[in-house]
């Protein structure tokens, strides 16, 4: 089912053919005077340039071949040559009827479905999930869900930090604990035991012992890094630790980005990298890209249409040592092999702008990608707290992301109790979807770059541009649905009728626009425009319940037509709340 903004506007290329100009001046556009009308075209503008005529004789001869079309009720030439458009009842009926009554409500899967990677989450092991982790698990769940609603094949990958000094940290401050365990008896030849020596409450508490001890001993530092290097090495005691570590980490990742709603095809991370690391040197080497300088090596990233400096990539640092640029890079090659990406996004903080472009630069450079692979960086802000500072705790540590959640869910209980409309322990219940709901759409909700303020008392609220308002519209029309159901005699014949109210046109014509928003949405790699858009649509479908008479309608067939249209409406708000990430309760 085409686009309805691809109907308006084959019929606009239609009549400036007719006219005797060319098709491309036909861009059809929203208005930016829904007072006069409810689409535009400027066409006639650019076309007098070029037809060396006044605008406004354009536009009139352009909407003399408008007259008969099946799509506008209403076509104006208006000074200096704007054309105004209204859209037809009818036509607007016939495209409601075919949302309804089509898969993915009437949008097109793509006709040449992608290999899409999308890297989001970027956890470290053996450190709990905290608000730092809250936007790339967001935003990379958000954009990977769109890009399979649109057809394509995306696979989602955690790429975890599980390779580094926090490593060598964590193995050194278990020998200081506990000095008896058999990894660090040299002597021993059994086999490693299959427990964990460590709970995760323990691991979490030796990694930030380890960290602050050697930040005052030296000497405990270069231990950690010899460990690190030994475990880099393979050895093998210390692999098994390391493994031990993955085993307890990886089964509290799960679970609290399962309480987020977010879920991994592959929990990678950079360790599988390292097996590529020296082939892909090697390689940069051969091809006469890596240079040494200052003992480190390096490529050159910079192009003559750069207009700033940009620094070379370091791949290998003096002391041998690999970087996280080195393993980004394996990472691509292990890709490269495994899937064939046609589409790389990596959703990470916006202040790693500069390492993606050297990557995505070297990888192009060295042909590890094709020139025209697509990658993309989608930075992100921060989440920070009313004083405009990042988000702390009261006491001015980092908040666990469970805890962040916990207290999100608490107020949104609270605010369903004040309503009183359902019992306590279903309140509870609703509150764990309508917080997460909150915390999520009061993420996504902004412009994916741009910082924003955490406010749990707005993010929780009921009334505007908040997720619980969004859910609170659903559960209003499962209201109606219900109360329809209980109380009114079905109609034979379940057509959406022409609007014939402005509230009721109005919602008619937001959900038209669903397929382009979400085309729009995912090529942008644009969450909050699926936000914008929900938003409109739920003040919309309430206008319409507040002037409308649904219930008690005596025209059965009438009645029938408004019901399809609400159900039309709560069925475009459930999926696009299900690609942002979260779900909605029965009732609030």
């Amino acid at each position: 089912m085409k686009k309805f903004l691809d109907f308006i506007t084959d019929e606009m290329k239609q009549a400036f053919a007719a006219g005797g100009y060319d098709e491309s001046y036909a861009k059809v556009t929203l208005s930016n005077r829904p007072d006069l009308c409810e689409y535009q075209c400027n066409g006639a503008m650019a076309a007098a340039k070029v037809y060396k005529k006044k605008p406004i004789d354009i536009a009139n001869s352009v909407v003399e071949k408008l007259q008969d079309s099946r799509c506008f009720e209403e076509v104006n030439a208006v000074m200096p040559g704007f054309i105004n458009l209204k859209i037809s009842k009818d036509f607007l009926a016939e495209y409601m009827n075919g949302m309804k009554n089509s898969e993915k409500l009437g949008m097109e899967t793509v006709s040449d479905p992608k290999t899409v990677i999308v890297d989001y989450g970027g956890a470290n092991v053996a450190k709990p999930l905290h608000v730092g982790h809250l936007r790339a698990a967001v935003i990379g769940e958000a954009i990977k869900r769109m890009g399979r609603f649109m057809g394509h094949h995306v696979i989602g990958d955690v790429h975890l930090g599980d390779w580094g000094l926090q490593m060598g940290l964590i193995i050194e401050e278990l020998k200081d604990r506990k000095p008896e365990l058999p990894y660090f008896d040299e002597s021993f030849s059994g086999e490693y035991p299959k427990e964990a020596p460590f709970t995760i409450s323990e691991l979490e508490e030796i990694y930030p012992a380890a960290s602050s001890k050697s930040k005052v001993d030296e000497a405990f530092r270069e231990r950690a890094q010899e460990a690190t290097f030994k475990l880099q090495s393979g050895y093998a005691p210390y692999r098994a630790i390391w493994q031990h570590i993955m085993n307890v980490s990886l089964k509290d990742l799960k679970k609290n980005y399962s309480n987020l709603n977010v879920e991994f095809d592959l929990w990678k991370g950079e360790s599988d990298a390292q097996p590529y690391i020296p082939g892909m040197i090697q390689n940069l080497i051969d091809q006469g890209l890596a240079y040494e300088s200052q003992g480190a090596l390096v490529v050159d990233i910079a192009e003559e249409t750069d207009t700033k400096e940009l620094p070379p990539c370091i791949v290998r640092k003096s002391d041998g040592a690999a970087l996280y640029a080195t393993s980004d890079l394996a990472t691509i090659v292990e890709r490269e092999q495994d899937f064939k990406p046609d589409h790389y996004i990596y959703v990470v903080d916006k202040r790693q702008e500069l390492h993606f472009t050297q990557v995505f630069r070297v990888a192009k450079k060295a042909g590890i990608v094709a020139p025209d692979r697509r990658m993309d960086f989608v930075g992100f802000g921060t989440m920070n707290g009313k004083d405009g500072k990042p988000f702390k705790t009261r006491e001015g540590g980092v908040m666990r992301l469970e805890h962040l959640i916990a207290d999100i869910s608490d107020a949104a209980f609270r605010r369903i109790m004040e309503n009183r409309t359902i019992e306590e322990e279903e309140a509870k219940e609703t509150a764990k979807i309508v917080g997460l709901a909150a915390l999520k759409y009061g993420d996504l909700s902004n412009q994916a770059t741009k910082d924003y303020v955490f406010d749990i008392d707005r993010f929780t609220s009921f009334e505007g541009n908040t997720g619980p308002y969004i859910l609170y519209t659903i559960a209003r029309i499962n209201s109606i649905l219900k109360k329809f159901e209980q109380t009114c005699e079905a109609a034979n014949e379940t057509s959406i009728l022409p609007p014939a109210t402005e509230p009721e046109k109005t919602l008619t014509l937001a959900l038209s626009r669903f397929s382009e928003v979400m085309e729009t949405s995912y090529e942008e790699l644009a969450p909050h425009k699926i936000c914008a858009y929900i938003y409109e649509l739920s003040n919309a479908l309430n206008h319409f319940y507040h002037e409308t008479k649904i219930i008690a309608e005596e025209d059965r067939k009438k009645q029938a037509g408004y019901i399809e249209l609400v159900t039309l409406t709560r069925s475009v708000l459930l999926t696009c709340i299900d690609l942002l990430g979260f779900e909605a309760p029965e009732r609030m």
